[in-house]
């Protein structure tokens, strides 16, 4: 399934200038239940690819790799293992954009601005087990 943003899917053309990444939504039906998830992704992310005989440099103090971007997030389904799993079997999952962040400052920011508002940690149809490492759902 697409990324939805404002009710539309999200194509690569729809990204605004200076735009890093975005807070997300997921949710799904799993054994009956309705879950979601929420979190945050960038849109591109840096891969070292290393530099092919004719560019690498002769001097051996000198790095071996490029930085390459890449559009990380179209095939993205979350970092949760409950996600990932439901990926696996099948189940459809609905990806909905919530906002767009425009520094990696601003993208950690508004995931816990969202997470707390959205009481993420006190709900338990929300995978989320904690925020920023910080925060964990109490053990019941």
């Amino acid at each position: 399934m697409s990324w939805l943003y404002k009710g539309r899917v999200f194509e690569d053309s729809h990204i605004p200038d200076g735009a890093v990444g975005f807070v997300y939504l997921m949710s799904a039906i799993i054994d009956g239940k309705s879950v979601m998830y929420v979190g945050k992704k960038n849109f591109q992310s840096l891969r070292k690819k290393k530099l092919s005989k004719k560019k690498t440099p002769k001097d051996k103090r000198l790095k071996k790799y490029e930085h390459v971007a890449k559009m990380a997030y179209k095939d993205y389904y979350s970092s949760n293992d409950v996600l990932k799993q439901a990926i696996k079997d099948g189940i459809k999952i609905k990806r909905v954009i919530l906002q767009i962040c425009y520094s990696k400052t601003e993208l950690t920011y508004q995931e816990v601005k969202h997470q707390f508002t959205m009481g993420v940690l006190e709900d338990d149809s929300f995978l989320n087990g904690n925020i920023l490492g910080k925060f964990y759902k109490q053990k019941k």
